[in-house]
């Protein structure tokens, strides 16, 4: 494996490794699964923690739910890059405090016009 496609090879072996051993564990899970094609048991109902389904599978989810997911993300992003900041502030001086301060302040910024534009109200 000396050359210039020796780390390549390398690469490439343990890729065929992996795809072996997944196809391995797909064709032992065909072959040892029970197979019964048939709905006579229910095998294909819908399943909501042990009881009948009411209604249809499809709901609507108001727009809201998702504004409240974005908000956590982006403040959650935030926080990942806060925790590091504190380290680096250290040993970064001024120039750390002011990128810092306009990083929290586009942030800032979204969470203010998510105010007023009301996304914040869960009601």
């Amino acid at each position: 494996m000396d050359g210039y496609l020796g780390p390549y090879a390398t690469v490439g072996l343990l890729l065929l490794v992996g795809v072996l051993i997944i196809g391995g564990a797909f064709t032992a899970n065909r072959l040892l699964r029970p197979s019964r094609p048939n709905d006579a048991d229910g095998k294909f109902d819908t399943y909501e923690c042990g009881l009948d389904p009411v209604g249809g599978g499809w709901a609507q989810v108001h727009i809201r739910y998702y504004i409240y997911a974005y908000l956590y993300v982006l403040f959650a992003v935030e926080a990942v890059f806060l925790f590091p900041w504190a380290v680096v502030y250290l040993a970064g001086g001024a120039k750390v405090i002011a990128e810092m301060a306009v990083f929290v302040a586009v942030l800032a910024l979204g969470l203010l016009y998510a105010w007023r534009k009301q996304a914040l109200r869960w009601l």
